[in-house]
């Protein structure tokens, strides 16, 4: 369904009064040098947009959210005593890992499906979407690591993220995998710790990449800072409950702990 004008607003406005926030935040003081964000934790949509004119069914996919990325990232920054910030709004409103610049930013086709309530947006609405979940999401990770940069704090940014263990029929075979763009000095060390752990099947920067085309927060976060940094992908049906949830949680922890001490070791920051 198309957005609709709010009565009594002369402007439009995409999130009602009463809708939460496009992140939630916890550990903001942690003592960590890991910052943790989830650009895809959440598959909430706004009122005003219905439900996009998709059946529900499609709406717990993975078009719309990465399935347990959130649940992984709480209790690895509770391990890690690190901040997290995770946008909660589904990446079918708008995708707050791609630079709003690219057409697939507000996806009019998601993998296969199409998406009819993002088609023929006007500017009114797209700008409505990029400045009330987009920006609100990295202004707080932005305001987080310019503190942690004005302490004389050393940050070194997660992106968290999960993948599916089918892709157009075919089952992955890699757990998880390690991704980066042009710098892959702090990624290539969880890499190699993962990797180190026996009956594991890692991927080094594939299924996904890291690039300006497809990714925001790592560009724009960690490359742009100078920051070391990786993106973490984990098959999803290996987070499907709890148990699984904390056994890679705690394999994530010690690869980073790991690396962060390799990189320490070689590496001032």
């Amino acid at each position: 369904m198309q957005c609709e004008h709010p009565p009594g607003r002369g402007a439009y406005r995409l999130l009602a009064a009463d809708e939460p926030p496009p992140f939630i935040e916890m550990g903001r003081q942690g003592r960590s040098n890991f910052v943790i964000v989830v650009d895809h934790a959440g598959r909430r949509i706004p009122r005003a947009l219905g439900d996009l004119g998709l059946p529900p069914e499609q709406l717990e996919r993975h078009i719309a959210w990465d399935i347990g990325a959130l649940s992984i990232a709480r209790r690895m920054a509770t391990t890690l005593d690190a901040p997290l910030i995770a946008q909660t709004y589904s990446r079918l409103v708008i995708d707050c890992n791609r630079d709003p610049a690219v057409a697939t930013s507000i996806p009019i086709l998601s993998e296969s499906t199409t998406i009819p309530g993002n088609a023929n947006l006007s500017g009114e609405e797209i700008g409505a979407r990029r400045a009330e979940i987009f920006e609100p999401y990295h202004m707080r990770v932005r305001a987080l690591l310019d503190e942690r940069a004005a302490d004389g704090r050393a940050a070194i940014l997660v992106a968290q993220h999960s993948m599916t263990n089918l892709f157009k029929g075919v089952r992955r075979a890699m757990h998880a995998a390690v991704l980066y763009n042009r710098d892959r000095r702090f990624a290539g060390l969880v890499l190699e710790a993962l990797r180190s752990e026996p009956g594991l099947i890692i991927g080094d920067n594939e299924p996904y990449f890291v690039s300006d085309e497809t990714d925001y927060t790592i560009p724009h976060h960690g490359e742009a800072r100078g920051l070391p940094h990786v993106e973490i992908e984990v098959r999803q049906d290996l987070l499907a409950h709890e148990a699984g949830q904390e056994e890679w949680a705690g394999r994530l922890c010690r690869a980073l702990q790991c690396a962060e001490r390799a990189f320490a070791a070689n590496t001032p920051y």
